[in-house]
C-alpha cells in the first residue's frame, strides 16, 4: 500500500509539470483527489489491513494528500501568471506612439460671418432681434408698404402656406414687429439675422438663404447718420482700405432708398472680372424708413425717423471668401468647408 502512495506521489508530480492549461489542471485535481480519483481508490483498500498498518498507511495518505493539494495550488499560481503575463504583453501599449487625433468640427463660413456682423453692429450699440419664419403676409408685405397689388411683390415670390400666410421673404417684417412691441419708446434700434425664403436657385441665388436686417428709429435721424454707420461696418468687415458709394435706388419701405457698393476687395477698385471691371461691388440696399412704415411701427413720421438697411450673408461671404458658387455653401463637402 505504501508502495502504491508513493507511486502516485510520482506519477502526479510528473503529470502537474507537464500540464500548461488551468482547465487540464482542474481535471487532474478531481483525477487524483475527486471522490473517484485515484488516491481515493487507493485508500478503500484500507479495510483490508490490521489496524496498526491503517494508521501507518493513512497518515501517509494524508501527508500525500496534503503535498499533492500544495503542488496543484503552485502550478495553479504559476499557470495564472503566465496567463496574465501573456495577457498584458498583448495588451501593451506603446505611450511613445503619437496619439489618434479626434475629428473635431467647425464653424460653417455663413455662422461666421453672421457672427461677425452682430459683434460689429452690436459695438455700436444694436441689439439682436428675432422673428418667426412663417410669416404673415401683413408684416411680410403690407406693413412694409407693399399692398396686394404693388409690382414689387413679384420680386419676391414666395412659398405660400395660404393667401394670408408665407415663408418670409426678408427679414424686415421684424422691424414692424418690434416697433409694434416698443412703441412709443425711443430708441428703436435693432439688427435681425436669419433665414429668408424665395423662389430663386441659380449660383448667385438660393431658395434658402440668411439676411440681416438693420433698423434704428429716433429723433432727427439723418441719411448722414445711415452713412456712418455702413461705412464703420465696411471698414471693418473688409479692412480700413475699402472705399464705399451709394446709388439711387427703389425699396417700398424706405424712402429715399440707396444701394451701396464698396471697391472691389479684389482689384481694389481697379477692374477685373468678378466686379464686371467696374472697380465697384453691390453688398447691400439701405434707406431712411417709409413714413407709412413707421405708422404701421405705431410711431409718428412727423416726430420720429429712422433708416434701414438689409444684407445677405452669403453675398458678403462670397466677397470676403472670394466663392463664386452661392450653392457651395449648402453643399456639405468638406473639401470645400475645411478651407474655413
Amino acid at each position: 500500500m505504501l508502495e502504491k502512495l508513493n507511486e502516485l506521489e510520482r506519477k502526479a508530480l510528473q503529470q502537474i509539470k507537464e500540464i500548461n492549461e488551468i482547465g487540464q489542471l482542474n481535471d487532474l485535481r478531481v483525477k487524483l483527489l475527486g471522490r473517484k480519483g485515484e488516491l481515493t481508490q487507493l485508500l478503500r483498500g484500507l479495510k483490508d489491513l490490521s489496524a496498526d498498518q491503517r494508521a501507518e498507511v493513512g497518515r501517509v495518505a494524508n501527508e500525500l494528500k496534503e503535498r499533492v493539494e500544495n503542488m496543484l495550488q503552485q502550478r495553479n499560481e504559476e499557470l495564472q501568471k503566465q496567463v496574465l503575463n501573456e495577457r498584458l504583453e498583448a495588451e501593451t501599449i506603446d505611450v511613445t506612439l503619437p496619439g489618434i487625433p479626434l475629428l473635431r468640427g467647425g464653424k460653417h463660413p455663413l455662422t461666421q460671418i453672421r457672427e461677425e456682423i452682430q459683434d460689429i453692429f452690436i459695438s455700436m450699440g444694436f441689439s439682436v432681434a428675432e422673428g418667426p419664419e412663417v410669416e404673415l403676409d401683413y408684416y411680410n408685405f403690407e406693413a412694409l408698404n407693399i399692398p396686394k397689388d404693388h409690382p414689387a411683390r413679384d420680386m419676391q415670390d414666395s412659398f405660400y402656406i395660404d393667401e394670408d400666410v408665407l415663408l418670409r421673404t426678408h427679414t424686415s417684417p421684424v422691424q414692424v414687429r418690434t416697433m409694434e412691441a416698443m412703441a412709443p419708446q425711443l430708441p428703436v434700434k435693432i439688427i435681425v439675422p436669419g433665414k429668408v425664403y424665395r423662389k430663386d436657385d441659380d449660383a448667385t441665388h438660393s431658395p434658402m438663404f440668411h439676411q440681416v436686417e438693420g433698423l434704428l428709429v429716433d429723433t432727427n435721424i439723418t441719411f448722414a447718420h445711415l452713412k456712418a454707420v455702413l461705412m464703420t461696418f465696411a471698414r471693418k468687415i473688409f479692412g480700413e482700405q475699402v472705399k464705399v458709394r451709394y446709388r439711387p435706388s427703389f425699396f417700398p419701405f424706405t424712402e429715399p432708398s440707396a444701394e451701396m457698393d464698396i471697391s472691389c476687395v479684389h482689384c481694389n477698385g481697379e477692374g477685373c472680372r468678378v466686379c464686371s471691371h467696374t472697380g465697384w461691388l453691390e453688398i447691400l440696399g439701405a434707406g431712411m424708413v417709409h413714413p407709412r412704415v413707421l405708422e404701421y411701427g405705431g410711431y409718428d413720421p412727423e416726430k420720429v425717423s429712422g433708416f434701414a438697411f438689409g444684407m445677405g450673408i452669403e453675398r458678403i461671404a462670397m466677397l470676403k471668401y472670394g466663392v463664386n458658387d452661392l450653392r457651395l455653401f449648402f453643399d456639405n463637402d468638406l473639401r470645400f468647408l475645411k478651407q474655413f
